[in-house]
């Protein structure tokens, strides 16, 4: 399919549609829906809720980590299927630490040596990857049970979760206040809305942590799969995966994405980046200015198979790329199917990683009275015309 070119990109990607095939897709009229789903280990209900749009996209996510569970999109013949890797129970998303479609919060990433210091106070975190602290610490968002208030307005649905983390909580300063909106409209984009207060100076990171195959749900590697990234630099970073600093440029490295090019082209390859991280597991500087509250294009991925396009606007400054590097054939997920390298791939808008302890970086700051609100759109479409 043609791809697009970033630099000649509208402030908004133009949308593909999902309609061709749609003779094998029953019509339907937006819904939002809530069910039991288990109960957690402590004892607290967990409900599943499932926003369906008129095209019959459908989004599953649960109150537990707020975790996308399945997203059933068409391939280009109208035929469905789940797009983002699962997991088959609640008790194993509370037990497998890999955050399979999670609200990942309070700070997403990375915080080098587990400490940073704000306002000249020294904070020192849960230490859980390789010295340093990663998505928020050993009890992050991923492991809290949302409030959920579902809205559902013309044919649009969507649901606000809604999550209080008491000041000091992973070792982080004050009370902070979270919401995260899910919608999802006939545009067959899935828009989510951070935003937070605090009580007390702090820092906040957040993002999304599903796992994509355009390909589906336990069909295999990702490999053939097409990215482009509009990114011209990235952050390199040391053995433990911390930046170092430096905004590098991606040209004659594995990580130029500014092409369309396939996933695995260059996944094997001895540059010193991809042998720290066994692959892709990197945060890409998205070009132009993100100080806005427009969603930006950012990414474009294309499954020549099915046919499935992906294509991921946000108002955040960075982009981590992760291709389950540390999946290695134990783990069976909900398709029944054990996961391996490079089975899927993840689109983590973020700010970046360490950037507490770097000033040189955009600030990850929150202070009283002020309110973070950060946007990302993943948007479902197909190379039919």
């Amino acid at each position: 399919m043609p791809m697009p070119h970033f630099g000649a990109l509208p402030a908004v990607l133009v949308s593909l549609s999902l309609m061709a095939g749609a003779g094998t897709m029953a019509a339907q009229a937006a819904s939002i829906q809530a069910a039991t789903y288990g109960t957690t280990q402590d004892g607290e209900p967990v409900q599943i809720y499932t926003m369906t749009n008129d095209h019959g996209l459908v989004v599953k996510f649960l109150s537990y980590g707020g975790v996308i569970t399945e997203i059933d999109a068409p391939d280009r013949n109208g035929h469905k299927a789940d797009i983002v890797l699962g997991l088959s129970s609640l008790h194993d998303y509370e037990t497998i630490p890999n955050y399979f479609g999670a609200i990942v919060g309070r700070y997403a990433n990375r915080i080098g040596g587990a400490r940073f210091t704000l306002e000249g106070h020294e904070y020192h975190l849960p230490v859980n990857n390789n010295g340093n602290t990663l998505h928020g610490g050993t009890v992050g968002f991923n492991k809290a049970v949302w409030s959920v208030t579902t809205h559902h307005e013309g044919n649009t649905v969507g649901a606000t979760l809604s999550h209080d983390s008491p000041d000091g909580d992973q070792g982080f300063p004050g009370a902070l206040h979270v919401t995260v909106s899910y919608t999802l409209n006939n545009r067959n984009e899935l828009r989510i809305d951070y935003q937070a207060t605090t009580t007390k100076d702090t820092v906040v990171n957040f993002t999304n942590h599903s796992f994509f195959n355009l390909a589906g749900n336990g069909s295999g590697s990702v490999e053939n799969q097409i990215l482009q990234i509009d990114a011209d630099r990235y952050t390199p970073t040391d053995a433990s995966q911390i930046p170092t600093g430096e905004l590098a440029t991606v040209a004659a490295t594995p990580l130029d994405f500014r092409q369309p090019t396939a996933i695995g082209a260059r996944l094997r390859s001895g540059f010193q980046q991809m042998v720290y991280a066994h692959g892709y597991d990197h945060n890409f500087v998205l070009n132009g200015s993100r100080r806005t509250t427009t969603p930006l294009p950012a990414a474009h991925a294309y499954d020549p198979r099915s046919g499935r396009t992906l294509d991921v606007l946000t108002t955040e400054p960075g982009l981590q790329v992760y291709t389950g590097n540390f999946f290695n054939g134990t783990l069976v997920g909900s398709a029944g199917t054990v996961y391996r390298q490079g089975d899927a791939f993840t689109m983590e808008t973020q700010h970046f990683p360490d950037s507490p302890n770097k000033p040189q970086f955009p600030s990850t700051e929150l202070k009283p009275g002020e309110t973070f609100h950060s946007t990302t759109i993943f948007r479902f479409g197909t190379d039919a015309s």
